[in-house]
């Protein structure tokens, strides 16, 4: 039994000096011994070749020498003194020392203690690789080799022995290689007498193990090889060597592995014991004879081998592959279950396929089965995937195995799906292998993300471009009210401010537009009855759409409540009946129901999937020519609109959108050319109660006076709407102190002596500190001064950032000078 790698025989300790040379009586061996060996080597290489290998060779005398008399048997301390003494005659012959240590056939190679190879023989050079120059490398390019040749020792092995072997020690290991000429060996690493840290490596090869067949098992009509724990044949019987084509005497000599004879062995760990039941034995010409293989464990007197007897099955070839193929067949329709697979013949007729192919197909196997592929898959789409799957079969496309052919199954609104196509041997004829995978879920998906993608890029950039344009409008609207109070109505100018009033009012309510469709516009919900809004809306309602288009609307029992902006709620109402009115120039019926709806799972319509919950749902369906279905995925996008130019901005529908998706709702659209179009708003049902509505507030009277006393600290970062609110400011009495940043706006706070500031307007999104930061670092100096936020932004955008409890007064932009004076006196009357 051959020794676990790292079952070692005990390290024993090298004395680092040899005896002297010069006291005879401390030499190793027998002194005529001695001189018989110094006579013979002598003869051999003559003192004066001795000395000058000693003075020329890459390593010295010393070392050389004991390495020959090591190798052939030589006491070590005799030959240092012999050559010691030959020294004084001629130098030693370098050229035939290494022919010497050329003929040996174990492995040998010197290291300095700095790791350097010093020597190498003949036999290590076939171990170990050398550079483009035909040098060897260093000490760690011989571990490097060793630990290729002897995989079962390992680097970190090899390490250790070396550094034992540094430090005085020899170690010696028995290892197995698979790829060298001899499977058993014996490595150590051995320290050198008289050269500290010098390191002999040797790798010498060990006979096989005889092993002697009991005639019984040499004479059996089975085959039977035997191994060792290691994989290694020691030995065959005549059967199985006739099988091999080699005798079998010669298989321990030859250094076959269990694994090179027999297919089917894990490469990691050759071990009889993983065969499995069915073997392949491989023969010399390249063929494999399929066999039965069975595993007895036997203990011999060098340790326990493994026995493999082998049965020759090939005589039952032809029915066992007709067995296989069936089996094959019946695997690979259970083996690919999640997913439809088809086996189609030459005439690309369905022969057979699994449960799954026929659920995506939607047909039973009777109506499918033997029939033409292609009337599985829609019929826009045949030809071409007859076509392709053609060039599959006749051998002129091979992507189809790898990119798959998209197309949808047969029927309304069957499963999209990715085909792939392969060319396969059914039944000695070419046919082809469909496997079939249903990708309408992942393409849902995929159309979900790009579309709330899209909507979210869009909505945001709508939201920043109405910051900017609400910025613009404010200053314009603004100096208008100025000049106005210069200009009055009997002067020739007034007119034409009051023109740019107006278009910038107009300008305003499209850029509110848009805050609704980036749902950044200010709410305020409350909990209301839908029936009751419509009720309220429906004389408007009739006025819009015009005599030629008839109104009907239909309300469900017990209709649930719903939390919105009532203003906001009869927006999405209005503008849906105008479009439905412009879709029926010729009239018309324009249908409003309303219903209750419970969803216990999530509802996907289109690209959105709604989650599960009670909704109160608005039905606005109209008789007009209906939208193409190209274009319903891009109704609800901003300035889209198939109208002529001048008749729409194409802000109505992105409205729409914009304030249901940030009520919480969702709107769906149904719609066909010439069959008119049915929008559905789906609102989440609101459980409270309503609350009693309180009486309604008397109209605010008209503020003649908007004149006021304080100081106020105005912070924009826009000048144009900062001097127009400065100057308005001033006009009405109060004293105001302007601001660029936030940073500034606490200078002035901070600075002593400087005016009482009662009011801070501030704007709320500012370069490096904005008005909330500002806000709370000002409640920390000043807590008591008032505050009002100015934004194009809503409300809801900032009202997170400021400290919880603090009261906040809000104006968003654009606002004019009389909502200004009339705002700032509203906060400086307060308590």
């Amino acid at each position: 039994m051959v020794p676990h790698p790292f079952s070692a025989r005990e390290s024993r300790p090298v004395p680092p000096e040899p005896p002297s040379p010069a006291s005879p009586d401390r030499l190793s061996g027998n002194p005529v011994r001695v001189a018989a060996l110094g006579a013979a080597l002598l003869a051999l290489i003559g003192v004066g070749g001795v000395l000058e290998a000693v003075s020329g060779s890459i390593v010295d005398g010393t070392v050389l020498v004991w390495l020959v008399g090591s190798l052939l048997g030589f006491g070590a301390l005799g030959l240092v003194w012999l050559v010691q003494r030959a020294a004084a005659g001629r130098q030693q012959d370098q050229g035939l020392l290494g022919a010497v240590l050329d003929t040996v056939p174990d492995a040998l190679a010197v290291l300095a203690p700095d790791g350097h190879l010093l020597l190498a023989n003949r036999s290590f050079a076939e171990l170990l690789p050398q550079d483009g120059g035909g040098r060897t490398g260093g000490g760690g390019s011989v571990r490097t080799a060793l630990a290729a040749a002897f995989p079962d020792l390992g680097m970190a092995t090899l390490t250790r022995m070396e550094a034992a072997a540094r430090q005085g020690r020899e170690t010696v290991l028995d290892a197995s290689s698979p790829s060298l000429r001899s499977a058993r060996w014996r490595v150590s690493a051995v320290p050198l007498p008289g050269r500290p840290g010098h390191v002999l490596w040797r790798a010498a090869s060990l006979p096989a193990p005889a092993y002697a067949f009991p005639d019984a098992l040499d004479g059996a009509p089975v085959g039977v090889l035997v191994a060792d724990l290691d994989g290694m044949l020691l030995a065959v019987n005549a059967r199985a060597a006739g099988w091999l084509d080699i005798p079998a005497g010669d298989v321990a000599a030859r250094g076959l592995r269990l694994d090179q004879v027999v297919a089917g062995l894990p490469v990691a760990e050759a071990r009889p014991a993983d065969l499995p039941s069915e073997v392949a034995l491989l023969r010399p010409d390249g063929s494999a004879m399929p066999a039965n293989g069975y595993r007895i464990a036997e203990d011999g007197p060098d340790g326990r081998r493994d026995v493999l007897l082998l049965c020759d099955l090939s005589p039952d070839l032809p029915r066992r592959q007709a067995m296989e193929r069936a089996e094959r067949r019946f695997q690979r329709f259970f083996e690919y279950a999640p997913i439809g697979v088809a086996l189609v013949d030459p005439e690309l007729r369905l022969a057979e396929c699994n449960a799954t192919f026929l659920s995506l197909a939607g047909s039973a196997l009777e109506e499918v089965q033997g029939r033409p592929i292609g009337m599985a898959f829609q019929r826009e789409k045949r030809a071409d995937l007859v076509g392709r799957l053609l060039d599959v079969l006749n051998g002129r496309e091979v992507s189809a195995g790898s990119a798959p052919i998209e197309i949808s199954m047969r029927g309304a609104g069957g499963p999209m799906v990715h085909l792939f196509a392969r060319r396969i041997d059914l039944d000695g004829e070419g046919g082809l292998v469909l496997h079939v995978v249903d990708m309408t879920e992942q393409k849902s998906l995929e159309s979900q993300i790009v579309q709330s993608q899209k909507m979210q890029a869009i909505g945001q950039l709508a939201g920043g471009v109405a910051h900017d344009f609400n910025n613009l409008l404010t200053a314009m609207i603004g100096f208008c009210d100025l000049l106005l109070l210069r200009h009055k109505p009997g002067d020739q100018s007034f007119s034409d401010i009051m023109q740019i009033k107006q278009n910038a009012n107009r300008a305003a309510n499209l850029v509110r537009q848009l805050l609704a469709f980036s749902r950044q516009q200010t709410l305020q919900p409350r909990v209301l009855s839908v029936t009751d809004v419509l009720a309220e809306l429906s004389n408007l309602l009739r006025r819009l759409i015009g005599e030629n288009i008839e109104l009907r609307m239909l309300h469900g029992r017990d209709l649930g409540l719903v939390k919105v902006d009532q203003g906001q709620l009869e927006q999405v109402i209005i503008n849906l009946a105008v479009n439905a009115r412009d879709a029926m120039p010729g009239g018309g019926r324009l249908s409003i129901v309303t219903s209750n709806f419970s969803a216990t799972g999530p509802v996907r319509r289109e690209t959105e999937e709604m989650p599960p919950g009670d909704y109160v749902v608005i039905e606005v369906a109209d008789t007009g020519v209906g939208i193409p279905r190209e274009n319903l995925q891009r109704i609800f996008d901003p300035f889209f609109s198939t109208k002529e130019v001048g008749s729409g901005t194409g802000l109505g529908l992105s409205t729409v959108y914009g304030i249901v998706r940030q009520t919480g709702g969702f709107i769906f659209v149904e719609s066909a050319p010439d069959q008119g179009a049915k929008f559905s708003i789906f609102l989440p049902r609101h459980s409270e109660p309503v609350a009693t509505a309180p009486p309604p507030e008397p109209k605010e009277r008209a503020v003649a006076d908007l004149t006021g006393m304080g100081t106020i600290l105005l912070v924009e970062d826009e000048d144009a709407v900062r001097v127009f609110g400065a100057r308005a400011l001033r006009n009405k009495g109060y004293l105001v102190l302007e601001a660029r940043s936030g940073e500034a706006a606490l200078d002035q706070l901070r600075r002593e002596g400087g005016p009482k500031v009662d009011l801070i307007i501030t704007d709320v999104v500012m370069p490096q500190m904005d008005g909330p930061t500002l806000i709370r670092e000002v409640r920390r100096l000043r807590p008591e001064i008032k505050v009002i936020f100015i934004s194009g932004y809503t409300e809801d955008r900032f009202r997170d950032a400021v400290d919880a409890g603090t009261r906040i007064e809000f104006l968003p932009k654009p606002f004019s000078l009389k909502q200004l004076a009339s705002k700032v006196k509203e906060v400086m009357a307060q308590g």
